[in-house]
C-alpha cells in the first residue's frame, strides 16, 4: 500500500507531526485509488494537530484555507495539504459549512466525508481505518452515502455530481438509497456554482465508464438542473452510448452539441452558460464548422490555414467517427504540405514590400496587398520568394 513513490514522499511530513505528539493520516481518494490499484495523483493528509500547530511543527507553511483547517506544508521540495480533523454545522448554502469545528478524532472527521469508498484513512505503517465499510463497498463496486444520503446531499449539493462522476470513471453501481437521495435532491444543483458543476460534468463526460455515469445522470435528474441540458435528454443519452475515446474535452464537447443540433454560430452562447474559458469555446465553435462542412465537402487550402493544424486533425477524426465523411483524410499531411502557415511565412514583410513602394507608412494598401500576396502563395500561383514576391508588387502597385 505504502510502496507508491508519492506515499513514500510524504512519509516524513506524518513522522514529523507524529513525533510531535499528533495523529496523522492519510485520507480519501489515494487510500481508495491505492486500494484500487489505480494510480495516484496526490495525496492529501489529515491530522488531530490544530492549523496553529501544524504551523509551528514545519518551518515553511502556507495559509490556503486556514479557517476551514487546512496548511499547505512545503516539504522537502514538496507541497502537501495538511487538514485538521473536523465537524461541520449546518450548510444554508447547500455548499460550505456555516462553521468548522476542529476535533481530535479521526472517528468524527471521517464522518463528514461524502462516500464510504472515499471516508478511508491510512496511518504511515499501512494500517486502514474503515469506520463506515468503505473496503466492502470498494469490494461490491457500490457508491455509498456516509450515513443518511438526504443529509450528505443537504450539506453539500454538488456530491450529487460527484457520484455519478465516480460512477463513470470507476464503473461502480450507485447504491438504492443513495440513488434516491439523489433523485429527491437533484434541484439543489440548481443552489451550486456553474464553475463546480461543470468540473464534475467533464469528468463524467470524459471517464472511462462514462455510459454508467451518464445513465444514472439522466435516471436521477440531474441533467434538468445543469445548463441548457433540460430539452436534451436524448443527447446526452447518446453520448453516453458512444464509444469513443477522445483526446481533448474540446472534442467531447463539440460531439455533445452536435447531437444537441447546436450549430457553430450558437456553439458560444450555450458554452458561456458553462462558463467556459474563451480559448475552449473558440475550439468547439471551429470543431463544430469543421463537422457541418465535412458533411457537404472536402477539405480546401483555405480551411487548413485559417484553422491550423490541432483543430484541423480534431476535427476530421469527429467527422469520420460520426460517419459524416466515407474516407478519413490525413489532414495533417495536407497541412505539412502548405506552402505556408502563416503569413509571417512569407518571403517578403510589411518592411520590405513597403521600401519596394518607397513608402513610409503602412496602411489599407499594404494590408490588401500582403493579402493578395497571401492568397496566391498559399494556392501555389505565386512560389514564395523573394524574386516571386518583388516582381508581384511592382506589377500590382498603384
Amino acid at each position: 500500500m505504502l510502496k507508491h513513490h508519492l506515499f513514500q514522499q510524504a512519509l516524513p511530513v506524518l513522522e514529523q507531526i507524529e513525533k510531535a505528539g499528533f495523529e496523522a493520516y492519510f485520507v480519501g481518494g489515494c487510500v481508495r485509488d491505492a486500494l484500487l490499484g489505480k494510480d495516484i495523483s496526490d495525496v492529501d493528509i489529515a491530522t488531530s494537530a490544530f492549523p496553529q500547530e501544524v504551523k509551528h511543527i514545519f518551518k515553511k507553511t502556507v495559509d490556503v484555507g486556514i479557517e476551514h483547517g487546512t496548511v499547505m506544508v512545503l516539504f522537502n521540495d514538496n507541497t502537501y495539504e495538511v487538514t485538521t480533523f473536523r465537524t461541520e454545522s449546518t450548510y444554508q448554502d447547500f455548499r460550505r459549512p456555516d462553521k468548522v469545528e476542529f476535533v481530535r478524532s479521526l472517528e468524527e472527521d471521517l464522518k463528514r466525508r461524502d462516500f464510504t469508498i472515499n471516508a478511508l484513512a491510512m496511518d504511515r505503517r499501512g494500517h486502514l481505518y474503515d469506520f463506515h465499510n468503505g473496503q466492502v463497498d470498494l469490494h461490491h463496486q457500490c457508491i455509498r452515502a456516509v450515513g443518511c444520503a438526504h443529509e450528505r446531499f443537504h450539506e453539500d449539493a454538488l456530491r450529487m455530481m460527484r457520484a455519478v462522476r465516480f460512477a463513470g470513471q470507476l464503473g461502480f453501481e450507485i447504491d438504492d438509497k443513495t440513488q434516491e437521495g439523489i433523485e429527491k435532491n437533484a434541484h439543489l444543483l440548481k443552489k451550486i456554482a456553474v464553475e463546480r458543476i461543470q468540473v464534475e460534468w467533464e469528468k463524467l463526460m470524459m471517464s472511462s465508464f462514462k455510459k454508467n455515469g451518464i445513465d444514472i445522470f439522466l435516471k436521477t435528474g440531474l441533467y434538468r438542473y445543469c445548463p441548457e441540458f433540460a430539452e436534451h435528454k436524448d443527447a446526452l443519452q447518446r453520448l453516453g452510448n458512444d464509444v469513443f475515446v477522445l483526446e481533448t474535452d474540446a472534442m467531447y464537447w463539440t460531439i455533445l452539441l452536435y447531437y444537441m443540433g447546436i450549430k457553430d454560430t450558437d456553439a458560444k452562447q450555450v458554452l458561456k452558460s458553462w462558463k467556459l474559458s474563451n480559448q475552449l469555446i473558440d475550439d468547439v465553435s471551429i470543431l463544430l464548422r469543421i463537422l457541418f462542412f465535412r458533411k457537404e465537402r472536402d477539405w480546401t487550402v483555405d480551411d487548413l490555414f485559417q484553422i491550423g493544424k490541432r483543430l484541423s486533425v480534431q476535427g476530421e477524426t469527429l467527422a469520420y467517427l460520426l460517419c459524416l465523411t466515407s474516407e478519413k483524410t490525413e489532414v495533417a499531411d495536407l497541412y505539412d504540405a502548405l506552402p505556408i502557415k502563416t503569413v509571417k511565412d512569407l518571403a517578403l514583410n510589411g518592411k520590405e514590400i513597403m521600401a519596394l513602394l518607397q513608402q513610409e507608412t503602412g496602411g489599407k494598401y499594404l494590408g490588401e496587398l500582403i493579402e493578395k500576396i497571401r492568397v496566391n502563395v498559399l494556392h501555389s500561383v505565386l512560389e514564395n520568394n523573394k524574386e516571386e514576391l518583388t516582381r508581384f508588387v511592382k506589377e500590382n502597385r498603384e
